[in-house]
């Protein structure tokens, strides 16, 4: 198991290995994850719980929320690789294995499926929002991916369908965007580099 937190704030990337039991995060210095310089987060806001079958986020009664994949959480939620976390303006990604208490195939598979270069203009089209925003951002809409494309929303909305399949996000994923571009850039489908390029005319 390689489990970790990708810890995204003021624009900057680092990972944190999830050696013990427990992570906390909130403005306080003592926190595992501090964030001091977000007055919107709460002295502790959130911890990030490991349990036999694998690892589940609590908010603590914060003030503005803790959000997975784009959705505030009022209760425990057990997490799975791609996962989003957001505490004021800080992005976390759970990477790591799938515990033994969920059947998802989700996250099983590292391997980089076969993509068709429109496939891959599409999920770079998703994913570029992420890279741009210096704190938590949502992917793409089709409206968006359309314009920089230059292609009609049903020609994107005809893609990402086959996207999900690939990578295996089933329908009726909560954040079903977000785990893509999250899987995206987890198994090297999307690299930063590309990323940063101008689209393609």
């Amino acid at each position: 198991m390689n489990e970790h937190l990708e810890f995204w704030a003021a624009g900057a990337a680092r990972l944190i290995p999830l050696e013990f039991d427990d992570v906390s995060i909130g403005r306080g210095e003592t926190n595992d994850i501090a964030l001091p310089f977000d007055p919107t987060v709460s002295r502790l806001h959130a911890v990030i719980v490991r349990y036999r079958g694998g690892w589940c986020l609590r908010d603590v009664g914060s003030v503005n929320g803790t959000f997975l994949n784009g959705q505030r959480v009022f209760s425990e939620h057990f997490l799975r690789p791609g996962d989003e976390i957001r505490v004021g303006a800080a992005r976390i990604i759970f990477r790591g294995d799938l515990g033994g208490g969920s059947q998802e195939t989700f996250g099983q598979a590292d391997s980089i499926p076969d993509l068709t270069r429109g496939e891959h203009r599409v999920i770079l089209a998703l994913c570029r929002p992420l890279l741009r925003a210096e704190g938590f951002a949502q992917p793409a809409s089709n409206k968006e991916i359309a314009e920089e494309l230059v292609v009609g929303e049903a020609a994107v909305k005809f893609h990402l369908k086959n996207l999900y399949d690939k990578f295996g996000i089933p329908p009726g994923e909560n954040a079903r965007r977000a785990r893509l571009a999250n899987e995206a850039i987890r198994r090297g489908a999307v690299t930063f580099d590309e990323l940063r390029r101008d689209p393609a005319p």
